[in-house]
């Protein structure tokens, strides 16, 4: 079988729809909402029974989807970092005055995996001030610190690791993990934004997931943000293949032999047309857009200054 990869819960709850014909998932919630050029998803994983047939762990999923992402101007960017800022807000919640650690997953050498990386360098941190002025709480600024632990093949280190140690040490009341994701489907790469209450394994994107960064094991709340920049290879052209029999029996007639031939078409056939189809090049292989440079640059400005503007009640613009 194909193993479709994806770190969306919004595609994960799609692909199960898919397969069993039916819009509802035991001990899961899905609530959409139409802003004006963003389409916000809520997926709830409510229990045990919904984790396990989502592959997904208990916990809000929040997807924003928008082309807006993709435009590199003043007003598509503020109109994103305003969207974005409020559900982070909502969830945050209303208690202010948190001590957060931001932590960007991610190898800063990999342009499709620097996400983390470069929000967190434009993250607006202020624990030095807090601990200089012997502060507990401002009325414009909240206790923020922020690192980029790298990846184990640079430090050695296994990240779950790095973070626990620092979260053991300065004792934040949450934090919050961005990564770069995967995505089933190409037009969803660069142009969507998933938060998380769930917690996040690092590398999940490229299929070389460690140790879960999650309130089991780091004891504090983990809110994870995320952005699809890459697709499996496998993933895709399984997709396009569908598309392409869908088509193709579209424009055939039922009683036709080829009609016939499509219907029969199995997975495990289908399986071995992507598995010949790949093998010359790598069967790890992942695709991201031509303009991952300047597309990383942009969404890392959306993610820090909408972070910026969740965790700081005096930053507004």
């Amino acid at each position: 079988m194909i193993k479709i990869r994806t770190d969306l819960a919004l595609e994960a709850r799609e692909i199960i729809e898919e397969s069993s014909n039916s819009s509802e998932i035991p001990g899961v919630k899905t609530i959409n909402k139409q802003l004006d050029d963003c389409v916000v998803t809520k997926v709830e994983v409510l229990n045990e029974q919904g984790s396990q047939i989502m592959n997904k762990g208990i916990g809000t999923y929040v997807t924003l989807e928008s082309k807006l992402m993709k435009y590199d101007d003043d007003e598509s960017r503020e109109q994103i970092i305003s969207y974005l800022a409020n559900e982070l807000k909502d969830i945050f919640g209303s208690e202010e005055h948190k001590k957060t650690l931001v932590i960007g997953l991610g190898n800063w050498n990999i342009t499709s995996d620097a996400l983390g990386p470069k929000s967190v360098s434009k993250t607006l941190v202020t624990r030095h001030i807090f601990k200089n002025y012997n502060k507990d709480y401002d009325d414009d600024f909240t206790e923020v610190a922020a690192l980029s632990p790298g990846v184990m093949g640079i430090t050695g280190i296994e990240t779950s690791e790095t973070v626990k140690a620092i979260v053991d040490t300065i004792k934040p009341d949450r934090v919050v993990a961005i990564d770069a994701l995967a995505s089933r489907k190409m037009d969803r790469v660069n142009s969507t934004i998933q938060i998380s209450t769930a917690g996040i394994a690092p590398g999940g994107g490229v299929g070389n997931k460690r140790k879960a960064l999650n309130k089991e094991y780091l004891g504090v709340d983990v809110i994870a943000i995320g952005v699809p920049t890459v697709v499996d290879a496998a993933t895709l052209t399984n997709d396009v293949l569908d598309m392409a029999i869908k088509n193709l029996m579209e424009q055939s007639n039922q009683g036709e032999v080829f009609y016939k031939m499509l219907q029969k078409l199995q997975e495990e056939e289908k399986y071995q047309l992507i598995r010949d189809s790949l093998d010359p090049y790598d069967k790890n292989l992942i695709v991201t857009p031509k303009d991952i440079d300047e597309t990383i640059e942009n969404l890392s400005i959306i993610i820090s200054e909408g972070l910026n503007r969740s965790l700081h009640p005096g930053r507004t613009s």
